[in-house]
């Protein structure tokens, strides 16, 4: 779900077909389930997490009725167990790879993981195996277009908001913040005016791998399209540096 280049792989999400949009429901529909359930309330005033699920939900233009009935849906009584599991590993050229899942069964989505990874040339290795060259950290992204503010200005109010630190790119300001601190940032910059085409909490790699070969490019976009295919997987960050 994230590389080096953020701002191209949230134009690629935006521009997804009606199916592929649907798996992106079907995926935050789960987080919504296990933000309730781990969160002990359906009501997002009390519950963080749920908060800055629907958060992610609404920046990823779920309707509101979907989000109402999965709410409505989990109060009821969801009876899949959901589990968080994460797996690590390389891709083509060594790109290092972390994959997020919720999932109902364990085997199957590790078999799935482990196939995904052989067929395009990497392999799946022990958990923290590349970890390490990741740091989670909240990552807001606002589209320059879509904001009659000024650079300056953007800047003084994430940083008075509580962010950690702050880019400018051609097209996107990108506000990091702590992991902990996401939620309350994006609340108060939305009480601004502002409003996100991302924010979540994220894994940032410290360094990225580049591939020269376009072959071996091609491996690696098939496995990361493969991993975002399955339904069990939430997230793929990864330290390939796209061109």
């Amino acid at each position: 779900m994230s590389g080096h280049n953020k701002w191209s792989t949230i134009k690629q999400k935006k521009g997804k077909n009606d199916a592929a949009r649907a798996k992106v429901f079907t995926k935050i529909g789960r987080e919504l389930i296990v933000a309730i359930r781990d969160g002990g309330s359906a009501d997002p005033n009390v519950n963080s997490k749920l908060r800055d699920c629907i958060a992610k939900a609404k920046a990823n233009n779920v309707p509101n009725d979907n989000i109402e009935r999965i709410i409505k849906k989990a109060q009821g009584g969801e009876q899949t167990n959901y589990e968080a599991v994460t797996y690590e590993g390389y891709g083509p050229s060594g790109v290092a790879v972390i994959v997020e899942a919720l999932t109902d069964n364990r085997n199957r989505t590790a078999g799935e993981v482990r196939h995904f990874f052989d067929k395009f040339g990497g392999n799946m290795g022990t958990p923290g195996c590349v970890g390490f060259m990741f740091e989670k950290k909240g990552v807001l992204v606002i589209e320059r277009e879509e904001l009659e503010k000024d650079e300056d200005t953007v800047m003084e109010d994430a940083l008075e908001a509580g962010a950690a630190d702050f880019e400018a790119d051609e097209d996107i300001f990108t506000i990091y913040t702590e992991p902990d601190d996401l939620g309350a940032v994006r609340d108060d910059l939305q009480a601004k005016g502002y409003a996100f085409a991302s924010a979540e909490v994220e894994q940032v790699p410290s360094n990225y791998t580049k591939i020269d070969d376009p072959e071996t490019c091609e491996k690696m976009q098939k496995m990361l399209d493969m991993f975002e295919d399955n339904d069990d997987i939430q997230n793929v960050w990864h330290n390939w540096e796209e061109a």
